[in-house]
């Protein structure tokens, strides 16, 4: 089933708004503040239909830096559909006497949040007193199955998309912290690990073994190599993370006041399919099934063979709603077995919810490769998704020099998009049926998600919803907000080339978007 051609319905005006209106006006003292007015500032509002109410360089590109996940959500929603979910499969030989005869395959099958609690949303949910439950339903399930001896090993299988762990653009030193978790088709707990430094109580016992703890689940994954110096309160404290990828050793550098509070650091798991394995096997053997095996893991590397670089207008052929993806049968790798057991993925407008209202890049990322699923039966390559969205954004109508995609998520400095492109896809979704769920996903200002901080006041406490982003000296909002004139407007700012290490930029935006609410 295709899309029906339905770009028309949200067409934009051709001309810009920028006459002198008490909003223009506005806008124009608010930027002419010295603390942004040295800032490349864009604005996009219109009316829910896509009509322009003000302009300010709406046709230039900016760093979208995380309004990148509108763009990727809203196309998994049309194309996946809100409904689908994600399975975890665990394969193998079982024999009549409770024997795995070969390997045993944890059989990763894309689920963002396999091995977490983070769905359903909820603001402040206090964390999982066992983040593993996932995988202990599996090894539970295997218990109950009678399996009681495995001859071979517990292969973690990340295959279901090719092994591209770090888009294009992404910075290298954000690789050792979660933010930046290599993707995989068999993640575990957001691919991250949480590392705790808590100083101590005088100069005396700085030794890293002291203060520092590292949770690993039970399973040993990295030593600590620490430079962290302990000060008095002359200093303040500044700890930093570097690590190789590759590397299990992650160095801590920089230094810490003594009766500082705990800082907290999330890691990134380099390999997190591998992880996974010897997580499970871990957990096998505590239930008492002997393993003759080790944990080890199977990528799929890429080959780049077929894929296409990018879409043109037109190209639409692989737009199919509500698509079930790639079927088992034409994987380019399926372990021998039969499946002893699965684990189902809450729906994906869970996932969306959770991935919007935190922002989560995993998350975003490997959307961006179930996208690319829909492409044919290979294993799912980053640019197959990136194409996928492409043709998408084409097909409802936004200019092909409007956007520019590296990744899913944002985290690329690569990513440019105008604000009139992002005004045009929440105009676009307005007309869509999944809209509700799309909108009740994004951040509520002063109520949850990356805005709970944010508009906490009325009359806009409640009443804008919107995506934020943050990237470098780029910052960024776009969504809906509830006006005081009873209409439900758009609105796309961005903001590149701020004051490193200021906040002024995201103060003045806020205030764009009061003026805009308060417009006639």
């Amino acid at each position: 089933m295709r899309l029906v051609a339905i770009a028309a319905a949200v067409a934009f005006a051709a001309t810009t708004t920028r006459a002198q209106t008490p909003l223009a006006t506005t806008i124009t003292t608010l930027l002419a503040d010295p603390a942004v007015s040295h800032a490349h500032w864009g604005i996009q509002v219109t009316t829910l239909d896509g009509t322009p109410i003000y302009s300010l360089d709406e046709a230039k590109l900016f760093h979208p830096a995380s309004t990148v996940k509108l763009f990727t959500t809203a196309a998994a929603m049309q194309m996946l559909g809100p409904k689908r979910t994600f399975d975890t499969k665990v394969v193998g030989k079982l024999n009549a006497f409770g024997t795995i005869t070969g390997d045993l395959t944890l059989a990763g099958g894309g689920d963002p949040s396999f091995g977490t609690d983070d769905i359903p949303y909820v603001l402040h949910k206090p964390a999982s007193k066992n983040p593993l439950h996932d995988l202990t339903e599996l090894a539970d399930a295997l218990v109950a199955k009678g399996v009681r001896h495995i001859k071979g090993n517990i292969v973690g299988g990340d295959y279901r998309f090719a092994y591209e762990p770090y888009p294009i653009g992404w910075n290298v030193d954000d690789t050792p912290y979660a933010y930046a978790a290599p993707v995989s088709a068999l993640s575990i707990a957001d691919n991250s690990l949480r590392l705790t430094i808590a100083p101590p109580a005088d100069l005396k016992s700085a030794k890293l073994s002291d203060f520092t703890k590292l949770e690993q689940n039970g399973i040993p994954y990295y030593t600590l190599d620490s430079h962290l110096g302990i000060t008095d309160f002359k200093y303040p404290t500044n700890v930093d993370l570097t690590r190789t990828p590759g590397s299990h050793t992650v160095r801590i550098f920089g230094q810490m006041q003594v009766n500082a509070p705990p800082d907290v650091e999330h890691l990134a798991i380099d390999d997190p399919a591998e992880y996974a394995a010897q997580l499970f096997r871990k957990l096998l053997v505590d239930r008492g099934i002997t393993v003759e095996g080790k944990a080890t893991t199977l990528h799929e590397l890429p080959t780049y063979g077929n894929v296409r670089a990018n879409a043109e207008p037109g190209d639409c052929d692989v737009m199919t709603v509500n698509g079930s993806g790639c079927p088992v049968s034409c994987m380019v790798y399926w372990p021998d077995g039969d499946v002893l057991a699965t684990h189902t993925s809450q729906p994906l407008t869970a996932e969306i919810t959770y991935t919007l209202k935190t922002s989560a890049n995993l998350h975003a990322e490997i959307l961006l490769r179930h996208l690319g699923m829909l492409d044919g039966c290979t294993p799912s390559y980053s640019q197959y998704g990136i194409s996928l969205t492409r043709a998408y954004l084409l097909h409802i109508g936004l200019d092909p020099t409007d956007f520019v995609f590296y990744d899913g998520s944002g985290l690329s400095t690569k990513d440019l998009v105008t604000p009139r492109a992002t005004a045009k896809l929440l105009a676009y979704a307005a007309t869509q049926p999944w809209f509700s769920q799309w909108r009740a996903a994004l951040p509520i200002g002063g109520v949850d998600g990356t805005l709970s901080d944010r508009f906490k006041e009325p009359p806009l406490k409640g009443h804008v919803f919107a995506k934020t982003g943050t990237l470098g000296e780029s910052r960024a909002l776009a969504g809906y907000l509830d006006a005081a004139s009873g209409q439900t407007l758009i609105f796309a700012i961005y903001v590149d080339n701020h004051t490193p290490g200021s906040s002024a930029d995201r103060v003045v935006m806020d205030k764009i978007v009061a003026a805009i609410a308060a417009a006639d």
